[in-house]
């Protein structure tokens, strides 16, 4: 009996649609952060008779074979990459990111990580910075004795000081673009690595070569959806329910076998 197999991997596939629910909701208020999706595939058949088998002498076939399947697999947890809202935040080194495209930060390793949360620090030597510490590139420093900056639409970061009426221009943040964005490698603390799968990065100035813009004082809102997310839940937990009662069945026709006299 193939039954209790089939229903178990429906039981783990809806087991892994609720982790990835959770971990959404969980998100909710994380900046930049995009919703996940999990996407399931039907395992291999089992060929009883395959469709076109001859099945008399005058060359008759069979029309449609028998195949019995064998249950469900995970197939990919994909990014839904979309805009996330834009929350007013008022802070000089606050950027959201409108349109495609990603921060470029360089790791304790020495590693590119990716990221669109633009809640940027300033460090003790004066240099732009995640709030993880990690230096946003192309590695800008601002002056001790800066009064306040300003960011334009291409990423040009300006400082203005007491005794100057013209600005200063420090430097000039990129954005980081990908063919498959959904093939970068989540690591934690809303940074990606770039993989085989997302291709090489494509670096230039905001606004330019399909990249997005910035914006200060903005910060991008987590683009998941709560009542989608909960209706999903809700799906995942009936499935799960379902193939359930599939394997109660299964075990009370198996019982029903052993008590064959």
């Amino acid at each position: 009996m193939k039954a209790l197999h089939i229903a178990a991997t429906g039981m783990s596939a809806q087991q892994m649609k609720v982790d990835v629910v959770s971990n959404n909701l969980a998100n909710m208020s994380t900046t930049g952060y995009n919703a996940r999706r999990a996407d399931f595939a039907d395992l291999h058949y089992q060929q009883l008779a395959r469709p076109g088998t001859v099945s008399a002498a005058d060359g008759t076939m069979l029309p449609t074979g028998v195949q019995v399947g064998l249950g469900v697999r995970p197939a990919a947890v994909s990014v839904v990459l979309a805009q996330g809202s834009l929350s007013a935040t008022g802070g000089d080194l606050d950027v959201a990111i409108e349109g495609p495209g990603y921060l470029e930060v360089t790791m304790p390793s020495g590693v590119s990580g990716y990221t669109r949360d633009g809640s940027l620090k300033r460090s003790p030597d004066g240099q732009i910075v995640t709030a993880d510490g990690y230096p946003v590139a192309p590695g800008i420093t601002i002056p001790d004795d800066t009064r306040s900056l300003a960011i334009n639409a291409a990423g040009e970061v300006y400082a203005y000081f007491e005794n100057r009426v013209e600005p200063e221009l420090l430097g000039q943040f990129t954005l980081t673009g990908f063919t498959n964005g959904k093939g970068l490698e989540a690591i934690g603390s809303n940074l990606f690595l770039e993989t085989a799968a997302s291709g090489a990065p494509l670096v230039g100035p905001p606004g330019t070569d399909g990249l997005g813009t910035l914006r200060q004082g903005y910060l991008e809102e987590s683009s998941v959806d709560p009542v989608r997310e909960v209706t999903e839940l809700i799906k995942a937990q009936r499935g799960y329910e379902l193939n359930a009662k599939v394997i109660t069945a299964a075990d009370q026709m198996l019982a029903a076998t052993t008590q064959v006299r």
